[in-house]
């Protein structure tokens, strides 16, 4: 009489799944790596962000001082530096070459007065502490503060943003061609005043974590050209 038989696993079957098991357990490493190396893109990415708001920002403000009058438009200033005739005035027409009477961008502002760009940068004493226009970013040095604590293992922390504002030369650009290529030395400070402002935003976050230490740079800049008015038309 035979015995009954039972279900087993064979041996090589388990041999296999010893395998297998062995295989997903190398992968757990790498796993571990990958979902860190995601936590690391993603602070920095919030830090690129932090920064290039913050220099958006600035350049949403009036050129300089001069030009925040909120009775008349700004008007394009004299500098003392200008590297290029064609950025200065045209004979006395009030404006530079190649534009058209009718447009608002004028040096002669609508009371008839000509306004020289700020020599010293940084927030003016008749500021009121308020900022209005994009030097008086110059030297600021803004720390983020942690107003929560967070339960994940890293985090970014000891995150700060400087701002310098510096005239460059405005020489390298070759105003009078129907394209204009200009290419900023950022490196450089202008003596006197010119037509250009170099924005620097600079963020550091120190946290501890090698891989969350960090200093990113953002630069743009602003020109002399005063600004338009906007007229409603109804169709």
């Amino acid at each position: 009489m035979k015995a009954p038989s039972k279900k087993a696993i064979a041996m090589i079957e388990l041999i296999f799944a010893i395998v297998i098991v062995g295989i997903a357990m190398l992968s757990v490493p790498n796993l571990i790596t990958t979902s860190t190396n995601s936590s690391f893109v993603a602070l920095q990415q919030e830090s690129i962000n932090e920064a290039a708001t913050k220099l958006n920002t600035i350049l949403s403000y009036h050129w300089d001082e001069q030009d925040t009058d909120p009775k008349f438009i700004d008007p394009i200033l004299v500098v003392s530096n200008s590297s290029s005739s064609d950025l200065d005035e045209n004979g006395t027409t009030g404006r530079r070459k190649g534009t058209p009477k009718e447009s608002d961008r004028s040096f002669i502002r609508a009371d008839g007065a000509r306004l020289n760009a700020s020599t010293t940068l940084g927030l003016d004493s008749n500021d009121g502490g308020t900022k209005d226009d994009m030097d008086d970013f110059n030297g600021e040095n803004v720390s983020l503060v942690q107003i929560q604590t967070s339960n994940n293992d890293y985090v970014d922390k000891n995150i700060s943003i400087s701002t310098s504002v510096k005239y460059i030369a405005d020489a390298n650009g070759n105003f009078g061609a129907k394209i204009i290529n200009y290419n900023p030395n950022f490196g450089s400070t202008a003596t006197g005043t010119t037509n250009i402002k170099a924005i620097s935003v600079t963020l550091t976050s120190s946290s501890g974590v090698k891989e969350l230490n960090k200093q990113i740079v953002f630069h743009a800049f602003g020109c002399n050209i005063g600004a338009t008015e906007l007229v409603e038309r109804k169709f």
